[in-house]
């Protein structure tokens, strides 16, 4: 069984940085959105950690471990929210106390999935991968970023749908800040092999590849302990989305994978959209999806709102989803159960 935590209006927010911290330069960034859910009538309870940063990472491994245990153990926290990811979580895995977490949401993306993937398979604990707090300082949000809050207040038994974007941003631009923060340019269209019709039911699991391809072989990467211990033989949806890597680093990424077993009763792939991916020769990402459904013969479906070119679906790790794409457009429907 899988336990969902719930948010609600009123409830605490604790932000702690466990992978990177936001420099002083960036400071008024983080107290804008700090605002920005104070607005939304939460209240918000920032550690020390969030405000530093020093050799790619907020601080050293045991404080951002222990201030971060702190507010896993929090009973009055129902959400933490990291700043942003950054590079280096994977350094306090073994320092996470995961038998002592109370039921909250953890929600981010980038890094922050490497924690969100490790509490959810160590404790069948659902997590969020979307967007990060830094992101929601806007104005206003768009309508598929916005959608995090009402999929944190899905209570247990109850279903949530979300819809392809119609548009997405293909570069960050710092220096001219949108109301929004995002710069919707490009017109969204989600993409199959063969250009089908593709449905897929399944529960979900997933994050940034470059990153929660290290749990691999690890105890907080055990991906048949979960099947047995939480899914009841259900199929898997993994969800995917590429930061930095090549065509060809992926492709071994996506080998050892399979090698682990992490695509054993795997119902399809999904990838977000990615400025990586770059090819080496003539091998495209193209070629990578084309021979990962000849290979795994499962759907593949691709350029999906996920991921460094926002914006973002909400993923729950663990909730039973169902997904829906065709013509260029996609939903996703997933229920706490």
């Amino acid at each position: 069984m899988i336990t969902y935590p719930l948010l609600e209006k009123g409830n605490i927010i604790g932000v702690t940085a466990p992978s990177s911290g936001v420099p002083q330069e960036m400071h008024h960034l983080l107290k804008e959105a700090i605002v920005k859910m104070e607005k939304k009538e939460y209240s918000v309870e920032c550690g020390k950690t969030v405000w530093t940063q020093q050799k790619a990472k907020s601080s050293v491994a045991w404080e951002r471990a222990a201030e971060l245990n702190g507010m896993l153990q929090d009973e009055k926290i129902s959400l933490i929210m990291p700043p942003w990811g950054g590079q280096l979580l994977v350094e306090i895995l073994d320092l996470i106390d995961f038998q002592q977490i109370k039921s909250k949401w953890i929600l981010g993306y980038s890094d922050i999935s490497v924690l969100l993937l490790a509490v959810t398979l160590k404790t069948g604990m659902a997590t969020a991968h979307g967007t990060n707090l830094i992101d929601i300082r806007g104005e206003f949000s768009d309508a598929t970023t916005e959608k995090w809050e009402s999929v944190l207040s899905t209570k247990e038994g109850l279903s949530v749908t979300q819809y392809s974007s119609p548009r997405y941003q293909k570069q960050w631009n710092h220096h001219q800040p949108s109301p929004c923060v995002f710069h919707l340019t490009e017109h969204t269209y989600w993409k199959t092999v063969g250009d089908h019709h593709v449905r897929l039911k399944g529960r979900m699991l997933g994050g940034c590849i470059d990153v929660i391809r290290h749990l691999i072989g690890t105890p907080y990467g055990d991906v048949a302990a979960f099947r047995q211990d939480h899914l009841m033989d259900e199929p898997i949806i993994w969800y995917f989305e590429n930061c930095e890597m090549t065509t060809t680093d992926l492709r071994r990424t996506l080998v050892q994978m399979k090698f682990a077993g992490w695509f054993e009763q795997c119902a399809g792939i999904l990838f977000g959209r990615s400025a990586a991916n770059s090819p080496v020769g003539d091998y495209s990402v193209e070629d990578l999806y084309q021979e990962l459904e000849e290979e795994l013969r499962i759907p593949i479906v691709y350029d999906i709102d996920c991921g460094h070119q926002p914006p973002q679906i909400t993923f729950i790790n663990g909730a039973y989803g169902e997904v829906d794409v065709q013509d260029g457009k996609g939903s996703v429907t997933q229920t706490f159960r």
